[in-house]
């Protein structure tokens, strides 16, 4: 449920406003009459730090075969088109007339 309270009921009554935010409600803070801002109640983001390797292996899935002389191939194709010439782009640039 979401509370549209004042910033002066926010500054007023801040410590109740804290206790219901920790208890999970919702407040739009208004500054005459208009929205400014949502207090809500903190998430905490838990990493994961140990990832079995069942969930590892799903996730590689869409990767198929991959071997070497194919990466090989596909690099060489990516070197043969892209040209890495250096060039001075501001040679060609006109001069500034003062």
């Amino acid at each position: 449920m979401t509370t549209t309270i004042s910033q002066r009921a926010l500054r007023n009554d801040n410590a109740d406003i804290m206790r219901r935010v920790e208890q999970g409600e919702t407040f739009v803070v208004t500054r005459n009459g208009t929205p400014v801002a949502d207090l809500v109640p903190h998430r905490s983001l838990k990493r994961q730090r140990f990832v079995p390797v069942q969930d590892v292996a799903a996730g590689l899935e869409h990767i198929g075969d991959w071997d070497v002389d194919g990466f090989i191939h596909e690099r060489e194709q990516l070197d043969a088109a892209v040209d890495d010439t250096e060039r001075d782009s501001w040679s060609a640039a006109p001069t500034a007339r003062r």
